[in-house]
């Protein structure tokens, strides 16, 4: 039997979620006149905890829930395997940027110990580099693509605006629910939205490995490493494709240049200089307006991810997470501010990780806990920093090619799940102009200010939708 993958978990997800509220049923009405304030006490009513925190009872074997704990020593394992799980992607993301990835490891932990209090450790999920803010930051900055991002203060101002609305949303939700969310951005809008993020990115990733022909084939072996392991590895393994397929492209581009001389060998000088703990070096964040509009919008993006992961999550552990919504996107959005405020990248919740509790079963909240501390000393190892930036450009290109695929890739999987017409002129209209004026990287120049083609499809998708209103021939 196939083990199951992230990307299934969405699925499995909205399926298992409207076989219970079908239209008419009991469910479905309790989850329209019912409050957050008022579902959390029921949560409570039902046995779970009412004091701030759990009091993870021990549990030794079977399902392990969010209020649960293993042993100290299993629990000590399951944290570190949730480290790997989210390490290729958290270190992968800021490289992409320019950014120190010690310093985006930090902040990964610190914000999921926020995330863990602000749920008040009853959603187990951990807090990663969100992928979404790649784009918007490289248009920010003009970031050529290598070396250390010297326009990063003002991406950083532009990631706290993003994630002073995201908090800003989150505390709408918490007061009157996410319905509305649902409303502004239905699977069609959300879809075409995460779509225009994975083609705005192609062009970075092609040229990343169009150098010379020992980069290039590099690059597509990363790729290729990539996708076997995705889908061919089997169990934990499996669930690695980033770290395992970067490394398989790093060891080839290794043989081909420092053993073989074909090309620019990798410098392990600064490796051996780096002490083993240190303080990274942090950076301050400038605010200039033109950034943060270009910015900000993604926390629209993350808004839809952070809700469908948290639904997955829901469907997993048997529990009703919904009162915890507004919370989880107050946290991510704190996260996020506290991580750009001192260099870091935007934050998200982890897919990666929500594939390890699927296989594992282990949904203790704990766990994330341990993970977060773990990832707290890692960022202060100047010696892991310097060893991550040694990640040659091909293979980093190569890694590229297929997460920024993937992204695109996920907008399929959000209409098909949600059964998106697509004979509905009015989605057709939405999602073409949508996918053309990010692929194209449209510019919108207004007054002084600027919006990228990121920005420009973002609020172009949501207006237009709602401009073309449902149409007399054909229902929406």
């Amino acid at each position: 039997m196939r083990t199951p993958r992230w990307q299934d978990l969405p699925r499995a997800a909205a399926d298992r979620h409207a076989s219970t509220k079908q239209p008419g049923t009991i469910a479905a009405a309790a989850d329209q006149v019912t409050s957050p304030d008022h579902r959390e006490q029921n949560n409570m009513a039902n046995g779970e905890d009412a004091g701030f925190l759990p009091q993870w009872r021990l549990k030794t074997e079977g399902v392990i829930g969010p209020d649960e704990r293993l042993p100290a020593g299993q629990t000590l394992l399951a944290g570190i395997q949730h480290v790997v799980a989210m390490f290729g992607s958290t270190a992968i993301a800021p490289i992409l940027m320019g950014f120190n990835p010690n310093i985006a490891i930090l902040f990964s932990g610190i914000g999921t110990l926020i995330f863990f209090l602000c749920v008040r450790g009853r959603v187990p999920s951990y807090l990663g580099s969100s992928f979404a803010f790649i784009a918007v930051v490289i248009a920010a900055t003009g970031y050529a693509g290598s070396g250390p991002n010297l326009n990063i203060p003002v991406a950083l101002g532009g990631i706290i605006a993003a994630g002073a609305l995201y908090t800003v949303i989150g505390l709408i939700v918490q007061a009157v629910g996410y319905a509305w969310v649902e409303k502004l951005m239905p699977p069609v809008v959300t879809g075409a939205i995460v779509a225009a993020i994975g083609l705005n990115l192609a062009p970075v990733a092609v040229k990343a490995v169009s150098g010379a022909a020992l980069d290039t084939w590099v690059g597509l072996l990363t790729v290729v490493a990539v996708g076997l392991v995705a889908v061919r590895a089997p169990g934990m393994i499996g669930r690695l494709p980033v770290l395992i397929g970067g490394l398989a492209g790093y060891l080839a581009y290794y043989l081909g240049t420092n053993v073989m001389g074909l090309g620019k060998p990798i410098d392990f000088s600064s490796v051996a200089a780096a002490s083993w703990f240190g303080l990274p070096a942090f950076t301050a964040p400038t605010f200039e307006l033109s950034a943060m509009l270009l910015i900000a919008p993604v926390a629209i993006v993350l808004v839809a991810e952070n809700l469908g992961h948290i639904k997955a999550i829901g469907v997993m552990t048997g529990r009703n997470l919904d009162p915890y919504i507004g919370r989880a996107f107050i946290g991510d959005g704190i996260a996020t501010m506290l991580s750009a405020s001192g260099g870091g990248t935007g934050v998200t919740t982890y897919a990666e990780n929500m594939g390890v509790m699927a296989v594992t079963k282990i949904y203790s909240t704990l766990i994330f806990v341990v993970a977060a501390v773990v990832a707290i000393l890692l960022g202060f190892s100047p010696k892991f920093g310097a060893l991550i930036l040694t990640i040659p450009g091909p293979v980093i290109g190569g890694l590229t090619i297929v997460v920024f695929g993937l992204i695109a890739a996920t907008a399929g999987r959000i209409w098909v799940q949600n059964k998106v017409d697509f004979s509905s002129s009015r989605n057709l209209i939405t999602v073409g102009a949508t996918l053309t004026v990010a692929a194209g990287d449209l510019t919108l120049k207004l007054g002084g200010m600027t919006l990228g083609g990121i920005g420009t499809a973002t609020f172009g998708c949501i207006l237009l939708y709602h401009l073309l209103g449902e149409g007399n021939h054909e229902e929406d």
